[in-house]
């Protein structure tokens, strides 16, 4: 007998937990992939993030595709229209602090 079950993107991000990864970009230099994880691990980065001051942006499609990366890989150049966006929105949000 097989069981198989079918999970719709809600159901799978409830069962699994959050996915969280981290990027760091300097100017100069391509944006890299420094932390990832589901579950445990990615409430560890956001845990971390927060009581750093870090600022996050929530970006489903932007994570799983950060998650298919190797930690310490360069972002690649299809996402950096992305990156660009979050980083705006970074700088916006720490302008009004």
């Amino acid at each position: 007998m097989r069981i198989t079950h079918h999970y719709n993107q809600k159901q799978r991000r409830e069962k699994n937990g959050p996915r969280a990864a981290a990027v760091k970009y300097e100017d100069g230099e391509t944006p890299t992939v420094t932390a990832q994880g589901t579950g445990e691990v990615a409430q560890n980065i956001i845990s971390l993030a927060e009581e750093n001051g870090i600022h996050m942006q929530k970006d489903a499609s932007l994570a799983a595709s950060l998650l298919d990366m190797d930690l310490g890989e360069s972002v690649p150049p299809q996402l950096y229209s992305v990156i660009a966006e979050v980083l705006l929105l970074i700088e916006e949000m720490e302008e009004e602090l």
